[in-house]
């Protein structure tokens, strides 16, 4: 695969998953014979260059029936007329079924409900939260988890944290909210390549996304300005953004994740 296709591919997945995050949702439509990219996004009201950016689309010309796309924003799936504005054949009337139904199984016994374990008493500072722990079913090892690294990343910018990893919110709580006022220079994290920069997911504003690596991945929303386009080489602590507000108002404030992968983890475990 070569880089270019490489760098939609990685923008792709993760501007899927903020979608997910976001306000709206989705869903995922299974391209069907002789459906365009174009007729896709006509039928749904999504612009089709958007379209093409979320889903890792370099070449919308050699889509394939039977890939999905997924369509921010959308309930449900839509019938996708074919060229000439015949709509899709429809399925052959299934046949009355003379077979007899099959006796009732019994119903199974659900195991009981566990009560929520209690909380433990906060402390004067808030700790970063628990990272959750996956027990293997075979080896009895835990699953492989992100190297927590203190002061791998920069603070992209220094502010109040207005709302912290896990706390919920119109974002879903994967990231921080850093409080700061409009135009405040947003700086990278850490070096790495911009793959993403626009403001095609409503939920975040203007938003940029920078690789580190193969691993990590760090987020920029609710900016008021982007000062860098997809496929700029950023080095640590360069100025990436101006910070604005959240597209449904309130106080000006960046959002910031870090990506592990296609996970958000709390930014702070890799802060100084």
């Amino acid at each position: 695969m070569t880089a270019s296709r490489l760098l939609w591919a990685s923008a792709g997945v993760v501007l899927i998953l903020l979608v997910g995050c976001g306000a709206g949702g989705g869903v995922y439509h299974r391209v069907g014979d002789g459906q365009t990219l174009y007729r896709i996004s006509r039928t749904y009201g999504v612009d089709e260059n958007y379209l093409a950016r979320i889903n890792g689309i370099s070449d919308p010309t050699r889509l394939r029936t039977g890939d999905k796309i997924f369509i921010p924003g959308a309930t449900r799936t839509l019938a996708v007329p074919l060229p000439g504005g015949k709509a899709p054949p429809s399925p052959p009337p299934a046949a009355p079924s003379v077979a007899k139904a099959p006796p009732a199984k019994p119903a199974k016994t659900l195991p009981p409900t566990l009560p929520p374990a209690t909380p433990a008493a906060k402390p004067s500072v808030l700790p970063a939260p628990p990272r959750k722990e996956v027990a293997s079913t075979t080896g009895g090892t835990s699953a492989a988890k992100p190297p927590a690294t203190t002061g791998r990343f920069l603070w992209p910018l220094r502010g109040p944290l207005l709302r912290r990893f896990g706390s919920g919110g119109g974002t879903s709580g994967k990231g921080l909210e850093i409080g700061a006022p409009v135009n405040t220079p947003v700086v990278a994290a850490a070096a790495g390549r911009v793959i993403y920069s626009g403001d095609g997911i409503s939920s975040y504003g203007n938003l940029i996304i920078v690789k580190h690596d193969d691993t990590f991945f760090t987020v920029y929303g609710y900016n008021a300005r982007n000062l860098v386009s997809s496929g700029t080489f950023v080095s640590k602590g360069e100025k990436i953004a101006l910070a604005g507000t959240p597209p449904g108002g309130g106080k000006p404030r960046l959002y910031f994740e870090i990506r592990y992968g296609k996970e958000a983890v709390d930014p702070t475990i890799y802060l100084p």
